[in-house]
């Protein structure tokens, strides 16, 4: 269907581009977390497989999506105490996965899967609060 898998990697990242450039503040953090539970999976394939520099590739992914955008993200000035101990558990998350990666412990990944899962969904119910509430104004 499509000439090459170039192409088809550019025309996802337009979709994406395209996605980010019209998304609420809330369906930016909520893309975050799905780009680093997938960095994440993809990750845990690439350990299973023994593929180990696609491993690390993908580990580093969800790491720098973690520090550069989850945690880049806080308001720690006017976050208080949440804003605190988010922050906390991205640097533990990221700390994981660092010993994931150079143990090639599964489980560990699967551990901050899990937690960026419940995240997730936690964001997702506050956007979904925040839209019914907007429309009853």
């Amino acid at each position: 269907m499509f000439g090459s898998r170039q192409g088809v990697h550019a025309y996802a990242n337009v979709g994406i581009e395209t996605g980010a450039a019209t998304a609420s503040p809330h369906k930016l953090i909520i893309m975050l977390f799905d780009g680093a539970m997938l960095a994440i999976a993809t990750g845990l394939q690439h350990m299973n497989a023994g593929n180990i520099p696609a491993k690390g590739k993908s580990i580093s992914h969800a790491i720098t999506i973690i520090d550069g955008g989850l945690r880049a993200c806080l308001d720690k000035e006017n976050g208080g105490s949440i804003a605190e101990n988010l922050d906390a558990l991205y640097e533990y998350m990221s700390r994981r996965l660092l010993v994931a990666n150079l143990n090639n412990q599964p489980e560990i990944l699967e551990e901050v899967h899990h937690l960026l899962h419940d995240l997730k969904q936690a964001w997702e119910e506050m956007d979904t609060a925040t839209v019914a509430a907007e429309s009853l104004a």
